[in-house]
This record gives C-alpha cells, sequence and structure tokens, in this order.
C-alpha cells in the first residue's frame, strides 16, 4: 500500500503524512481483529542486543510453568507448541500480522504473548493499540541510526514503549545500561530491575552471585538458588537475568524459571557451535558493533589457536557508520580476516566490503581477505582452521536469505553452509 500511495503523491508531502498514516493503520488493524490484546497478558521486549533470546527464554519459561503461551520475534512465530519461523526480514511484521498473531493466539486461548519490539516499529506505531502489561529493556548501543536520524531519536523510541504501560504495569530495566536512568524516568508502571548484582522488585532485593560464562555454558546463584545454563557468553547471562526478571513478577515460581533455563539450548544461530572438532566453528547474528565485540571477546577468552574471522556488513543501504566500526573490531581480535558480502541490496558490495577495511588498524590492512561470495569465504576460512582454532562467521545467523539489489532473495543458511563446506575437506587436518 506504501507504494502505491508514494506513486500518486510527492515525496515531500508522502514524508509529511507518514506518521498519520502509520497511524491509522494501526488503529484500523487492531479495530478488524477486535482489539485482541485486551484478552491477553503481553510482554514487550525491546532494546538492541539480546531481544530476540530474551522473547525464547521467556517463551521457553511460561511454557514450563504450564501456561499456554505465544511468542513473536525475529527467529519465529510461536503459539503454543505451533512454530513458524520469521522469514520476512522483518523483526516486528506490519500491524495488521500482529494483531492477527494476537487474534490468533486469543483464539488458542493463551494467557501470555511476548513480543519483540523494534525501534522502527515503534516509529511505525506498529505497537499502538497493544495493551502492554509489561516491558523488558535488554540494553541500549547506537543502532539504527541513520534511519532515525540520530542517536537521541532512537533511544526516545525504545522509550515510548515504557511511556505507554499503564500504571499497574511492570517496567523491567537492566540497572547496569547507561540509559537506565531514563527509563525509570519514562514510565509510572512498577519499576523493576536485573543486573549482574541483583534483582529488585516491590521493595525487595534478591542478590545475584557468582557468575560464570565459560564454553560449557553460565553458571550463577540467584537468592540462594542454583542457576545452570548451556548459553555462552557474559552477554547472555544479563539476557538469563531480564528472563529471570520478567517471569518473576508474574509469579512464575523460581524453580520453573531455572528448570526452562537448563532445557533451553538457545536460539538457532545466536551464538551456535556448528562444529566441535577438530576446530570450533560459531555462527552468530551479532550485526552491532557492540554485539560484534562481545562476541569476539568471549570467543577470544576462550581460543586455544587462532580465531579466523567471517564478517559482512550490516545490510546495504543503512547504518553505514557501522562499517569502518566492524572493521577496528576485528583488526583488535582477529588472528584472520576475511571480509565477505552479507545483504547488499541495492549497494556495491565491493564498496561495502572497502569500508569496513577502513577500519582496520595500518598493521593489518593488508592482511586480510576478501571474498565476495559468502560460501567461497566460509569455504576458505574451514581451510585455513587448524585443530583448536575456532572460526566465527558473524551477521547473518540463522536468517535464510541473502538479500541482493531490486529485492533479490537468495536462500541461505550460513549453518549449512559451514557443513557442506566441512564435507568437501578434509577437517582432520
Amino acid at each position: 500500500m506504501a507504494i502505491i500511495i508514494k506513486k500518486v503523491i510527492p515525496l515531500f508531502l508522502f514524508s509529511a503524512l507518514q506518521p498519520a498514516y502509520h497511524f491509522l493503520l494501526a488503529f484500523f488493524s487492531t479495530l478488524w481483529y477486535g482489539f485482541p490484546s485486551r484478552n491477553l497478558v503481553v510482554i514487550g521486549v525491546t532494546g538492541t542486543k539480546g531481544k530476540t533470546s530474551v522473547v525464547e527464554l521467556l517463551h521457553a519459561v511460561f511454557s514450563e510453568a504450564g501456561y499456554a503461551t505465544a511468542s513473536q520475534s525475529s527467529y519465529a512465530f510461536r503459539i503454543k507448541d505451533s512454530e513458524t519461523k520469521n522469514d520476512k526480514k522483518m523483526t516486528m511484521p506490519g500491524r495488521f500480522f500482529v494483531q492477527k498473531f494476537l487474534r490468533d493466539a486469543k483464539k488458542a486461548k493463551c494467557r501470555f504473548v511476548i513480543l519483540e519490539v523494534t525501534s522502527e516499529g515503534i516509529r511505525q506505531y506498529r505497537h499502538r493499540f497493544i495493551n502492554f502489561h509489561a516491558a523488558v529493556v535488554t540494553n541500549i548501543a547506537p543502532e539504527h541510526i541513520e534511519s532515525h536520524g540520530g542517536f537521541e531519536p532512537y533511544v526516545r523510541a525504545k522509550l515510548d514503549l515504557f511511556m505507554r504501560l499503564p500504571h499497574d504495569g511492570f517496567a523491567v530495566i537492566n540497572a547496569d545500561d547507561n540509559e537506565c536512568p531514563r527509563f525509570l524516568a519514562a514510565t509510572s508502571a512498577k519499576k523493576v530491575f536485573y543486573g549482574k548484582e541483583k534483582v529488585e522488585f516491590s521493595g525487595k532485593k534478591t542478590l545475584v552471585k557468582d557468575i560464570e560464562a565459560g564454553e560449557k555454558g553460565i553458571e550463577f546463584s540467584i537468592d540462594g538458588k542454583a542457576v545452570t545454563s548451556p548459553l555462552k557468553g557474559e552477554f547472555n547471562a544479563y539476557n538469563l537475568l531480564a528472563a529471570y526478571t520478567a517471569a518473576a513478577v508474574f509469579h512464575v515460581s523460581p524453580e520453573k524459571i531455572i528448570s526452562a533455563f537448563e532445557k533451553f539450548k538457545g536460539v538457532p544461530g545466536r551464538m551456535e557451535y556448528v562444529l566441535h572438532d577438530p576446530f570450533h566453528v560459531v555462527v552468530d547474528y551479532a550485526h552491532t558493533p557492540d554485539s560484534l565485540k562481545s562476541v569476539y571477546s568471549f570467543l577470544n577468552s576462550q581460543k586455544k589457536g587462532k580465531m579466523i574471522c567471517v564478517l559482512g556488513s550490516a545490510g546495504g543501504g543503512r547504518d553505514k557508520w557501522k562499517r569502518p566500526e566492524f572493521g577496528k573490531i576485528a583488526g583488535e581480535f582477529c588472528d584472520e580476516i576475511i571480509l565477505t558480502n552479507e545483504d547488499s541490496y541495492d549497494e556495491d558490495s565491493q564498496k561495502i566490503l572497502e569500508e569496513i577495511a577502513a577500519g582496520l588498524p595500518a598493521t593489518r590492512i593488508m592482511k586480510y581477505k576478501n571474498i565476495l561470495d559468502r560460501r567461497g569465504a566460509i569455504h576458505d576460512a574451514l581451510m585455513l582452521a587448524k585443530p583448536g582454532d575456532t572460526v566465527v562467521i558473524t551477521g547473518k545467523g540463522s536468517e535464510p536469505w541473502i538479500m541482493g539489489s531490486n529485492g533479490a532473495k537468495t536462500p541461505w543458511d550460513d549453518r549449512e553452509a559451514v557443513r557442506e563446506e566441512s564435507q568437501k575437506i578434509d577437517v582432520k587436518k
């Protein structure tokens, strides 16, 4: 519909009318499906990193506790045990899709619905007319700067979700994040905090102790109870704490939460170990400088040999500021660097890689490989790897497409590419 309107209305006028256009779509989609969120307990999860993991963790926790649960994330759409993979290249789909999903969850007699809420979705009013009972913020870092017009508008978009919470709702806030005070001030809902040292709500402080994140997973204690999870990396400890806190405010018992954490194997394509022997191959979605640094930092602390990194960009036509930052981070952590295509859309792939390479330290600028074909890049990385090395492939995770010019979509899966290419070489070398 937006494409048709653009063809008949001048661009400047369309831009001016966009807020009203998005608002009306949100209203009419809600009206069409009968305001379905009124009969559901809806939890919104926002932030820069970790949103999908927290959504999937919460689905696992509420299901473990015996509640009929639905969830919508960048990975999948779930209603109870029914799952459809999200192949839309859109974390928070359009308003009619979201409202229909809520209606379907209501018809399935779900009690809880967890929605991954993005800044782009908020900016286009996809969250409006949804009755959120709680909102969770994972963390805030620069992202979508160009589309929002700066970091400040990006943060304000996230805050909007919290501003609309009811007085008896819950605002679950990362106490260790720099933007915590702003989220605290933005809402009149009940404030709930989580962090590396404590979880706090209803005036009660629950101590978090002894967080350890190693190759076998994450361990910590909360209120004296041992928590173990197969997830990897300290950043996932925060995701676990966010999910623990959000579930606890809805009176899910610690025993049920901990049991769900132990069983939850992770989101496919998020710090996923595809091969373990004779070297590790890890696939991760990391698409921001902060997330890339977190992944590299953890793997660097665990490695025994070299770290071989395959990376591209966050996609053509967006967030160009990230590109040299990716190069800078790769230069800091990686022993071997292979730059490759990710989702170039209508941009020149080679130019994108040159912009990433511009961030490499001077000592590394002549020591990286530029292989546009993503499969070829993965094959080359596997050929370089020796026993004890770690190959890390970032940027796409479990996404099912590589996006090209004019909307072209090429079926793809980094994990399958690793498995297929490993069969073509002698990985025991």
